[in-house]
């Protein structure tokens, strides 16, 4: 057995109408952009059917084709609607910010792809060229570039849990992984680092560009986008905006138990309850604590679509980002997530005919985030999405119902 039931899902009523807030003046009419309104409709059928399992108290969806916004919608509460959560429903607005969690590593490097586009840094750079203590054990040999693909030989920090005070602690936790043995000394084995990849990676901003973490994200791609919070956490004046994270549907246990902490080092309910503590929402994890909109995630990944330019202003050159895109080697069997994927320096590539953002999404770039967060772009389609939430679970009936939302939007927009 893989599960264990607990009642853990927030109540759905029958109508959804009171618990949905859809954004009309941003919506462009599906006909002005060639496509079908009832397809269109049917990307918002299938939202409603996963809302519907009750595993996701909030959910929020941008999606943009041709750059314009075709749906920008949220469905559930703010506050009152969680499991076992009990007061006045408060209903959630399509620009609340939730947490990004492992999508947030595609954002993250971003800054480091604008060190490379300055001239300050090259991915074939070896990470010791800048942080010398971190060459420890033979990891020396690590390039920028293996770094950012998961190939650095550290997917976990050794022998700790990665509490909420270690998160708040920069220094012990860069020192540590500077510290650890690598799993592969050859460092080309593929194995998903979840967080920690993400503080070299900022030591790396840190040092060379000579910048703090939170102005960098600002200065260099949530300003110049215009994004409304695409911070890494979230200002203690902006915390009632977003919703709480949720434990929900089924408990997981042996051997799904192990695979999850595995993966992000803590037990699952661990890993949830800590994204809501202070300290969790006051720290710089680049790997796992990017707030934003649904908005705001699609403009970065619509202006990356773009060749690095949003509504004319632009913040990367085309082959700077075709070079965070680009492939970096085979598919591979990944040690850490025990699947199949392919990486580019800092995105989840999609596959044919099945991947990540849904079936035929061979040229998708994008990331995922704690099981169910999804940001992308797919070039074939001209869309950049944003589906963001608030509940965390392992249950076959969201997974199914997820497929079933990157379903409808491949039909929705075919190729172009």
């Amino acid at each position: 057995m893989l599960l264990l039931t607990r009642k853990t899902r927030t109540a759905v009523p029958r109508r959804l109408g009171t618990l949905t807030q859809i954004d009309h003046a941003a919506e462009t009419r599906p006909q002005d952009l060639g496509l079908d309104p009832k397809k269109v409709a049917r990307i918002w059928t299938a939202m409603e059917r996963l809302y519907r399992t009750g595993l996701h108290p909030a959910m929020t969806l941008v999606v943009r084709r041709h750059g314009r916004i075709v749906l920008k919608r949220a469905i559930g509460a703010l506050r009152g609607n969680g499991p076992g959560e009990r007061g006045p429903v408060v209903p959630l607005s399509p620009d609340a910010p939730l947490c990004l969690f492992s999508a947030s590593k595609s954002v993250s490097a971003l800054l480091i792809h604008k060190l490379v586009e300055d001239g300050r840094m090259r991915l074939e750079d070896l990470v010791v060229d800048y942080i010398p203590e971190f060459g420890a054990h033979g990891k020396r040999r690590v390039t920028i570039r293996q770094l950012l693909s998961h190939r650095a030989g550290v997917p976990a920090i050794p022998d700790v849990d990665p509490t909420p005070e270690l998160l708040r602690d920069w220094d012990r936790a860069v020192r540590m992984l500077c510290e650890a043995e690598p799993f592969d000394e050859h460092f080309e084995r593929q194995a998903y680092h979840a967080l920690t990849a993400g503080y070299i990676v900022g030591e790396l901003v840190r040092r060379v560009g000579g910048i703090d973490l939170h102005d960098a994200l600002q200065q260099w791609v949530a300003e110049p986008l215009g994004c409304r919070y695409l911070t890494y956490g979230l200002p203690e004046a902006q915390r009632d905006d977003a919703p709480h994270h949720y434990c929900t549907g089924p408990h997981p246990v042996w051997p799904l138990s192990r695979y999850i902490k595995d993966i992000v080092g803590v037990p699952f309910d661990a890993a949830v309850a800590a994204s809501n503590t202070e300290a969790f929402l006051a720290s710089v994890v680049p790997a796992g604590n990017i707030y934003a909109s649904a908005d705001d995630a699609s403009r970065v990944f619509q202006m990356l679509l773009d060749g690095g330019v949003y509504e004319g202003r632009r913040l990367f050159r085309p082959e700077t980002v075709a070079e965070a895109i680009h492939p970096v080697g085979r598919m591979q069997w990944d040690g850490t997530l025990r699947f199949p994927l392919r990486f580019s320096a800092g995105f989840m590539l999609g596959e044919e005919p099945f991947g990540l953002y849904g079936p035929h999404c061979g040229q998708a770039f994008g990331h995922l985030g704690f099981i169910s967060v999804l940001c992308w772009a797919d070039p074939q389609r001209d869309i950049s999405v944003a589906l963001l939430n608030s509940g965390k679970s392992v249950a076959p009936s969201g997974l199914v119902r997820l497929w079933g939302v990157l379903e409808a939007i491949s039909r929705a927009c075919p190729p172009v």
